[in-house]
């Protein structure tokens, strides 16, 4: 008979298991970089200690906090704009072949653009609001997932879309029902890698110009020479984009309940 407790004790083991190697190797990281700031006498304003960063981003934290939410707010329109673009363009890809030959070139092109290059013209095309931010959030993220979305569509079974064409399935419901649903690891990969450059994209955006979010106070850290304050705010923006990952993994489990079971066996 299984025990009240058990389950807890297995989720909290299995959860150790998981995290445990990328704690031990974060915390190593980082008191190997406290002990040589300590000892080595460097100059904090060449290297900041991060219980020096920790320090400043917890007096800055208001500051940090607004500064945030502005970022927070242009990576989810942004990245939203860029999720439905994706979908789109695949479902026309995927129904029109002949547009994959055209269009595909045009969105490989689209990446090879340097990010310090584009921002500032597409700030001074769209102004210093929020539409910059979004469109460039945008530009970064779509392929991956549009490239997923496609792949996915190319590895579903024939057997089963022969098998629903000869039930006189329509080529919409055949999209829906075996199509799509193959897609679904694929996209949810895409996702994971789009959104790592998504708080990165928002940034630079403000970094190219904006009034408020983590490119300008990290523009500003800089040229006030507060290093400490610069690497308040690079902790601040992978916090956000380790939570927007994790938020990817949850989807991912609530979409697919199936591969959470096949992954406990």
């Amino acid at each position: 008979m299984m025990s009240i407790g058990s389950a807890p004790l297995r989720a909290v083991a299995r959860l150790s298991s998981h995290a445990g190697p990328a704690v031990l190797s974060v915390a190593t990281l980082v008191l190997g970089w406290e002990a040589y700031v300590h000892f080595s006498g460097i100059s904090p304003t060449a290297l900041p200690a991060p219980s020096r960063i920790l320090l400043q981003a917890f007096e800055q934290r208001e500051a940090l906090a607004s500064h945030s939410l502005a970022t927070l707010q242009a990576t989810t329109f942004g990245f939203s704009c860029s999720l439905i673009a994706a979908f789109v363009f695949s479902l026309l890809v995927d129904f029109f072949p002949p547009l994959r030959r055209a269009l595909f070139p045009v969105f490989i092109i689209t990446q090879t653009l340097p990010l310090i290059a584009i921002a500032p013209l597409i700030v001074l095309w769209f102004g210093f609001g929020l539409t910059p931010k979004i469109v460039l959030v945008a530009l970064v993220t779509f392929f991956p997932v549009l490239v997923a979305l496609a792949q996915g569509y190319a590895a579903t079974d024939r057997d089963l879309e022969a098998l629903l064409a000869s039930m006189g399935a329509s080529r919409w419901r055949i999209f829906t029902m075996a199509r799509l649903p193959s897609s679904l690891p694929y996209f949810f990969a895409g996702l994971r890698i789009s959104i790592t450059y998504a708080v990165v994209g928002a940034i630079f955006s403000e970094y190219a110009g904006a009034a408020k979010g983590l490119g300008i106070y990290i523009l500003n850290a800089k040229n006030n020479f507060r290093p400490d304050l610069v690497l308040a705010a690079v902790f601040v923006s992978a916090t956000l984009t380790l939570a927007l990952f994790g938020a990817t993994v949850l989807v991912q489990r609530a979409a697919m309940p199936w591969a959470r079971l096949g992954e406990s066996r």
